[in-house]
């Protein structure tokens, strides 16, 4: 069996599933594609469905072109999970999102394991991607299968876990050249699984077990997650202190040892590092393990949006006027630059914080047409005179780099830059305050051409 399996993924042949075609899902079953393997695509959303069944792409790191090569020749997408009888391998990528107790909700691969138990046949190759707590392959996927079938994990089907490791937008680094870690639930489901990753993806890094391939992915997103709590902190203490943070940072940028940057922010964003600290932190207590650390570092990011709102309103202050009646234009409310996912965006969080407190809203981002606040659609505007002339105050909340932002501060009256996008732009001092509560730097002319640490 395993023999068998290892000829069709080592030459090509094999029918290979995709369930959850998001983010994750949707690059991967192309990669698959792309390599020649027969590729069926499993997703609820029939509006996924739609946009594919045209030809086109929903994902902006996949293109139309490259959905319009292989849709209906060797990939299928659709809904029917019964199409798991016939699979010699599925890719399990379904979301995992946080309750609000911030416990995992992992009830999106029981579900999945429910169809699999119902319709996977001897021999399958089940790989969990969907990022979650250290031990789930092995509890929520092997210890149910085994229960409601006669199967054995590395005798009658093999299981393994790869952590997603999807930066959307990232020009360099794609589903293809990331380096892929893959960890078995015994050794003969590793080697399946690197025969099979190693066929379309350029590097797999194997581990000892699932568990460890679990916690490499939350090891890593918890790491940024402290860094940047840190960051955070030190903005705020700078703030008190009367000094510039962001020169702070750069100025420590140029040691070429020992030092990292990170850089703070509004909040953090995305599926991943909001969430992953939250996952390990929780499975820890299980063993009478807290991490006061990694719950300290999520506590200061999930409170910069109110300590970001408090600055709008002091810049207001300081120009005599409130937050209630005024008009304050968001630029950007992708969670982070030049692309359109709005998952954990700070920005929707400093949105309804400035509506709550009655001010008068209005958003640009060219990536994000419209979002849904509570039970309004919220649309973006442009980005013209009339809009930047009526706003009290302008926050960049996002840096996306397709923003003309000289013009935007010959426009503006206040800007409240909380990316220290503004830093190259000299007629940006009087106008802007940076997060943290700053102004941009000058240095003197003759030391400004020779520094490395101010780009003006």
């Amino acid at each position: 069996m395993k023999e068998s399996l290892l000829n069709k993924f080592e030459s090509g042949n094999a029918r290979v599933g995709v369930i959850g075609l998001g983010y994750v899902g949707l690059p991967l079953a192309v990669e698959m594609a792309q390599k020649g393997f027969e590729v069926y695509g499993i997703d609820v959303s029939t509006e996924k469905m739609d946009i594919l069944s045209k030809g086109k792409s929903y994902v902006m790191d996949i293109s139309d072109e490259q959905v319009e090569a292989i849709i209906g020749k060797n990939f299928f997408p659709g809904d029917d999970f019964s199409v798991l009888s016939k699979l010699d391998a599925v890719s399990i990528c379904v979301p995992t999102p946080l309750a609000k107790t911030k416990e995992p909700d992992v009830s999106y691969i029981n579900a999945v394991v429910e169809k699999l138990v119902q319709y996977m046949t001897e021999g399958t190759l089940v790989v969990l991607e969907s990022t979650t707590y250290p031990g789930t392959t092995d509890e929520l996927i092997k210890a149910v299968i085994e229960e409601q079938t006669s199967f054995r994990a590395g005798e009658d089907f093999f299981l393994c876990f790869s952590p997603e490791r999807v930066d959307p937008g990232n020009q360099q680094f794609n589903t293809k050249n990331t380096p892929k870690v893959l960890g078995g639930a015994t050794k003969p489901c590793l080697e399946l699984g690197v025969a099979l990753y190693s066929s379309f993806l350029e590097n797999i890094v194997p581990v000892s077990s699932t568990s460890v391939a679990e916690m490499v992915k939350l090891l890593e997103n918890t790491f940024r997650s402290v860094n940047i709590g840190l960051v955070n902190e030190l903005t705020m203490m700078c703030d008190r202190m009367g000094i510039n943070a962001w020169e702070v940072i750069d100025a420590a940028a140029t040691k070429p040892f020992g030092y990292m940057p990170f850089y703070p922010g509004p909040g953090i964003g995305g599926h991943c590092i909001p969430l992953d600290p939250a996952y390990l932190s929780w499975k820890a207590k299980m063993f009478n393990f807290y991490n006061r650390f990694i719950e300290l570092a999520s506590d200061v990011n999930g409170n910069m949006p109110r300590y970001a709102l408090n600055q709008a309103a002091d810049i207001l202050n300081d120009n005599e006027k409130s937050i209630k009646g005024s008009k304050i234009f968001i630029l950007g409310m992708a969670y982070k630059k030049n692309i359109d996912d709005l998952r954990e965006s700070p920005a929707l969080e400093i949105y309804r914080l400035l509506e709550d407190k009655g001010a008068h809203v209005y958003y640009h981002d060219p990536f994000v047409s419209s979002f849904k606040n509570g039970d309004e659609v919220v649309y973006s505007v442009e980005l013209n005179d009339q809009n930047l002339d009526d706003a009290d105050l302008v926050v960049i909340a996002t840096d996306h780099t397709t923003v003309d932002y000289d013009y935007v501060i010959s426009r503006s009256k206040l800007i409240y830059d909380t990316r220290n996008v503004t830093k190259n732009y000299k007629d940006s001092k009087g106008k802007v305050t940076l997060l943290g509560g700053q102004q941009n730097f000058d240095l003197p002319t003759n030391v400004e051409e020779n520094s490395s640490v101010n780009p003006k």
